[in-house]
């Protein structure tokens, strides 16, 4: 009984040692995600890796939990800058989704899981369409869990409660009797709060510049992009920099 007891606890003990050495692998693969990308198209070989690190490290107590936000993350941007193929995209971000619902039942507090479960959902929405969208009621919970991070912690991801909730007000269709809340006055507030909020990020700028052309306030949203264009994208973040700044150039561009 004793040999069989202490078996256990080796193949126990070695598991735990194999999960935790994958998602230290895997995370360093995730940390290089953005090497052998051309410009803002991402290659795969390094995410998918990482994802493949996360989902074994995911069968482990031990790791599930930081596997599971790492996986989010993943997801969402192999769909967002990797994939090109938009059923590939859809698959991907059904993945993210269903991912993120999953452990946000399980850790209802934590602002992380809420915040990357919108990423995935925002960007799910959007290849979907606006009709899809708007029949799984897309717009009202990203409103309902961008105000709970907000209350869980309002500088998580620099202000992101008040982005998501913010982006949320802006791209949100009014249509009356069935969606009225969505409003520009409101996404200009919220996308401020976020762009105040810890340091501002590029895409919250374009954002707010988005929200203030809107309500014609073309000055100060011709400002906020000059400033995209000027900063110097980050070796770590090298592929999202860029796509920010790209999207910077156009929207300058059309204004």
């Amino acid at each position: 009984m004793l040999i069989r007891f202490l078996l256990i606890i080796f193949c126990l003990s070695m598991m735990i040692a194999s999960a935790n050495a994958g998602m230290n692998e895997g995370i360093e693969y995730y940390e290089k995600r953005q090497e052998g990308s051309k410009g803002t198209l991402a290659s795969n070989e390094n995410i998918d890796k990482a994802i493949e690190h996360f989902s074994a490290a995911l069968l482990s107590p031990n790791s599930e939990k930081d596997a599971a936000l790492y996986l989010l993350k993943s997801y969402y941007y192999k769909a967002e800058f990797a994939v090109q193929n938009r059923n590939e995209k859809k698959k991907v971000f059904n993945e993210g989704k269903a991912l993120g619902e999953k452990y946000i039942e399980k850790y209802p507090t934590s602002a992380e899981f809420r915040y990357w479960y919108l990423v995935n959902l925002g960007s799910w929405a959007q290849v979907y369409g606006i009709l899809t969208a708007a029949r799984e009621g897309v717009s009202d919970l990203m409103r309902t869990h961008s105000e709970i991070i907000i209350e869980l912690d309002p500088e998580y991801q620099n202000g992101g409660g008040y982005f998501m909730l913010g982006a949320v007000h802006f791209k949100s269709p009014y249509i009356p009797f069935l969606l009225s809340w969505p409003d520009n006055d409101d996404a200009i507030k919220y996308l401020q709060l976020s762009v105040d909020t810890g340091n501002a990020e590029m895409n919250q700028k374009n954002y707010l510049a988005r929200a203030l052309s809107k309500d014609g306030q073309d000055k100060k949203a011709r400002a906020l992009l000059e400033e995209v264009l000027k900063t110097k994208p980050s070796t770590a973040t090298l592929v999202e920099d860029l796509d920010d700044i790209k999207e910077a150039r156009q929207l300058l561009e059309d204004l």
